[in-house]
């Protein structure tokens, strides 16, 4: 069973949905995002929306962003917290870069139209191995290191839990409070006070608990689902033996609730079994 974090007193900054909240200050998601980006004169920031949700189609997976922001230039940053190592954090950074580019260009448009932009994912793991705080990811030419592909997109993970790397003492305040650990910098100190200002805001507090509520029950509805798709499995293959040790069909009907094209289809699934079986390739 997945355990969800319910007390909404004691969700810090490394909460996705209090980290999206906080970020919501534009001045302290711009100076977060000069911290992670000292090389940048980031000036200004617009907010398009707030945890920005896009979903393609119907059969596309769609995601909701934490803190989907545009700077200086239509620089697009995109930021997430990401405290749980998925296995595939890599390949989803490719998926988020992948929709937020369909979102920036209309059809007919030239791919210069493509704004630059940045995937910044915050862990308090290190992914890599490494033990370095910060791991900045573009396309080099794998036969020559100085060509760079210049497509426009950064993809950086932050890791709370490193310690190799130079990186300034407001990023790192950032990240021990990511982590858990006290922090003392004047930044770190301006994320604490933002984060209880956040946890006094009644609205809030309810969108949270609404949200809680919502993915708990796809979550059981998913696990309803695995659970009847594994016991209507289990029913065919009892339906299966009894086919094959010939049972009467009105005799397997009966005990296992199933009808004539039902049992059809499992003979026939049988009989392809026994050829392939037989007939090895």
């Amino acid at each position: 069973m997945i355990k969800m974090k319910t007390d909404w007193n004691s969700l810090g900054i490394s909460n996705d949905f209090i980290f999206g909240k906080v970020m919501t200050d534009p001045a302290l998601c711009m100076e977060l995002l000069q911290k992670i980006l000292p090389e940048l004169n980031i000036s200004s920031i617009q907010y398009p929306e707030l945890q920005k949700s896009i979903r393609l189609d119907k059969d596309a997976r769609s995601i909701r962003l934490d803190v989907y922001v545009i700077g200086d230039n239509s620089t697009v940053y995109n930021i997430e917290m990401q405290t749980i190592d998925t296995k595939e954090l890599p390949k989803r950074t490719r998926y988020y870069q992948s929709i937020i580019d369909l979102q920036l260009i209309d059809k007919g448009e030239t791919y210069t139209k493509l704004n630059n932009s940045y995937i910044i994912f915050i862990c308090p793991f290190d992914l890599f191995g490494k033990n370095r705080h910060i791991y900045t990811f573009e396309y080099i030419c794998k036969e020559d290191n100085y060509i760079h592909l210049q497509d426009g997109t950064t993809r950086i993970f932050l890791n709370a839990d490193g310690n190799t790397g130079n990186i300034s003492e407001g990023l790192k305040a950032f990240l021990d409070l990511v982590a858990g650990r006290p922090v003392s910098d004047p930044f770190g100190k301006k994320l604490e006070d933002a984060v209880k200002e956040a946890k006094k805001n009644r609205e809030w507090r309810h969108e949270y608990m609404t949200l809680l509520m919502r993915d708990m029950e796809n979550i059981e509805k998913g696990m309803e689902k695995g659970i009847e798709q594994g016991m209507e499995q289990e029913r065919r293959k009892i339906i299966m033996k009894m086919l094959s040790q010939e049972f009467p069909v009105e005799q397997i009907m009966a005990v296992c609730d199933a009808s004539r094209d039902e049992i059809e289809v499992c003979r026939k699934n049988l009989s392809s079994f026994s050829e392939l079986n037989q007939n090895p390739l």
